[in-house]
């Protein structure tokens, strides 16, 4: 793993460069004060030293990590939406969520694994709730690309019942990773 700091120092619209491990150049534009861009080997999701969002707030929706104690509340929730979710960008695939379901044990499992992709930083996956009543209305999964392309893949659902929310959620999810993680490729999946 290398995490390069690359610090830019000097006038006003001075530009720094450096290539990355696959030999793109990046660039970053100074603006008046010296400022340090981490540049991420192919090895790493989040840089060395990055402090990952853990929330995620609008009058709509609150975000935050998915884990064991949301097990009931989410397995409702996808389990009464599995065409839903199946329609949404990005479920095209067809394996998720499994058209019979899982059992509350097996998604219990698939929780804890999700909580344990966030902890080594290796995926970060965040239950969608309320802000009324903080049941779970969706979820939403940042994992690295499988394609060379993207830096990170996102995915969203909401319950059939707050479909509504598909697209605002979509876009505070874009407009939250533009701003507050460290990815310049994402694939939303045509969103």
């Amino acid at each position: 793993m290398l995490v390069v700091p690359l610090t830019v120092r000097g006038r006003a619209a001075e530009r720094a460069s450096v290539s990355d491990a696959a030999g793109e150049q990046l660039e970053c534009r100074r603006t008046g004060q010296p400022s340090t861009v981490w540049v991420m080997t192919a090895d790493e999701f989040v840089p060395v030293g990055f402090d990952p969002p853990t929330s995620l707030a609008t009058d709509q929706f609150h975000l935050e990590p998915l884990g064991p104690q949301h097990n009931q509340a989410d397995h409702a929730a996808w389990m009464s939406s599995i065409g839903h979710i199946r329609s949404t960008p990005g479920y095209g695939d067809g394996n998720w969520p499994p058209r019979t379901g899982m059992t509350l044990e097996e998604n219990l499992t698939d929780l804890r694994r999700h909580a344990d992709d966030f902890t080594r930083r290796a995926g970060f996956t965040f239950t969608v709730l309320d802000p009324d009543d903080n049941d779970v209305i969706g979820c939403v999964y940042l994992y690295p690309s499988a394609s060379t392309k993207w830096d990170v893949t996102v995915h969203s659902w909401v319950r059939a019942d707050r479909s509504a929310l598909d697209g605002p959620l979509a876009d505070a999810v874009a407009h939250w990773l533009a701003t507050d993680w460290p990815w310049m490729r994402v694939d939303r999946y045509g969103r």
